[in-house]
């Protein structure tokens, strides 16, 4: 069978709009007479939510990806072969999105901030100057759930979106959850290691640094400059006062209202914790003799 390849011009007539934080970015739009070509839509009969042609999506040419024409787009930015912007989005001067990323509907992107390969964001403000590494997930709908009045497990709404400040470093294969009832944030210049678990309604301070496998469930608040070692975990709606370290391997289980240095299970203060292990393994000498 033969197949007729039809040339789109893949930059069409443009309109200038000014975002106060990123400047002067590009807004596509297709001029009055090529519009009706591309403006047929659909609608999905499984969701009911109407989805733009294939056609309404260009070829970026800086780079090679494929953006929305709804979408504006600083022309330093950077989209590459296989990566795709969603309608409505915004990307900042030089912000870079990696091959096979998806950038899905009104998500922002900050100047100079650089995506990698098979990141999905979606319900998301991300930042200037942030690195999103390979894999990452953040905006996906948070691990919630209730038993209603006739004992089924039913999903709660999330509706609100996650906001990441400025300077953010996130390592591959760490999800970050959206919310159901405030926004999930997380600071400026905070640090995040591979495999850890940010769950919905979390609030995150500035300069904070977590370690491979910590885990932090839903409806935490942390303060500033806190530090978590490698899997450790917070438990829900835990408040966590700036400037606190937490061992590896320890376990938040309660509210931290003083700064220092906590670990063990459930965790205590440092010295509380070295005591608590002393004894404990005097008392197993003892017992083997």
């Amino acid at each position: 069978m033969a197949v007729t390849l039809k040339r789109v011009s893949p930059i069409a007539p443009f309109v200038f709009r000014s975002f106060p934080r990123f400047g002067t970015l590009y807004n596509f739009s297709e001029s009055s007479t090529t519009q009706s070509t591309f403006s047929t839509s659909h609608v999905n009969s499984e969701t009911g939510v109407e989805a733009d042609d294939a056609q309404d999506f260009l070829l970026w040419q800086n780079g090679g990806g494929r953006f929305h024409k709804s979408a504006s787009i600083d022309p330093t930015a950077v989209i590459e072969f296989g990566a795709i912007v969603h309608p409505k989005s915004v990307l900042g001067s030089n912000a870079r999105v990696g091959s096979g990323t998806v950038v899905g509907p009104c998500v922002t992107i900050g100047q100079f901030t650089k995506i990698g390969y098979n990141a999905a964001l979606s319900n998301c403000a991300v930042g200037d100057s942030c690195v999103i590494h390979n894999g990452v997930c953040i905006g996906q709908d948070g691990f919630g759930f209730f038993v209603n009045e006739d004992g089924n497990m039913v999903k709660k709404p999330q509706m609100l979106n996650v906001r990441i400040g400025n300077h953010m470093f996130n390592k591959s294969i760490s999800p970050i959850w959206l919310c159901s009832w405030r926004d999930t944030v997380i600071g400026d210049h905070s640090k995040i290691d591979n495999l850890v678990q940010i769950g919905h309604n979390v609030v995150i301070g500035k300069s904070c640094m977590f370690c491979g496998q910590v885990g932090i469930a839903g409806s935490v608040m942390i303060g500033d400059y806190v530090v978590l070692g490698g899997r450790a975990a917070v438990r829900d709606h835990v408040s966590i006062v700036s400037k606190v370290r937490v061992a590896a391997n320890s376990c938040v289980t309660k509210d931290i209202r003083e700064a220092g240095d906590y670990g063990g299970f459930p965790s205590v203060p440092i010295h509380v914790w070295r005591r608590q292990i002393a004894i404990q393994r005097r008392n197993s000498e003892k017992g083997e003799s």
